[in-house]
């Protein structure tokens, strides 16, 4: 299957969120209602001047998708250019194959790409600031920097991060 038809099978993310009607759905639901984006954020997301499509490997359950597909669809909301599909990473891991880290398949997984469906770039699992914490392997850094990620602390950074994908 080519990506624009996989693209195509995807659901928004009100169908993602609704695949839930308890804990998995109120938490991603807050995380989403909390986000705020300034206006010099808001101004970055509204220069995207093309179409961006973005297909998304997530699962409901999963707290990094909890945190980063709200900041995705925040995005598309400042800024209509943005098309967001959401699909499963269960059955889907094969056509996850080059985004795979430490070889598995991380979620969330956005793939960006031109309204040609060629990609420009992918976001995987959270963004870099995190990964940065993790790799210098202080514990007690690492405990408070998830413990603010999870609480959704970090979102204007992935949402940084993906206009930067966008922008190349």
């Amino acid at each position: 299957m080519v990506i624009e038809e996989f693209f195509q099978k995807g659901v928004t993310f009100i169908e993602f969120v609704n695949q839930d009607k308890d804990t998995y759905q109120e938490k991603t639901l807050e995380l989403y209602n909390q986000i705020i984006v300034d206006e010099d954020l808001q101004k970055a997301i509204q220069a995207v001047d093309r179409p961006i499509y973005v297909l998304v490997f997530a699962e409901i359950w999963c707290p990094d998708c909890m945190i980063n597909v709200p900041a995705l669809q925040k995005i598309a909301e400042y800024n209509n250019h943005f098309t967001i599909r959401i699909v499963s990473r269960e059955g889907n891991e094969a056509y996850m194959e080059n985004y795979r880290i430490n070889g598995k398949p991380k979620i969330p997984t956005f793939i960006f790409m031109e309204e040609d469906f060629t990609e420009i770039g992918a976001f995987i699992e959270q963004p870099q600031v995190i990964k940065t914490i993790e790799g210098k392997g202080n514990q007690v850094e690492i405990i408070v920097a998830k413990r603010k990620y999870r609480k959704g602390e970090y979102i204007s950074e992935t949402i940084k991060e993906i206009l930067e994908i966008v922008k190349r």
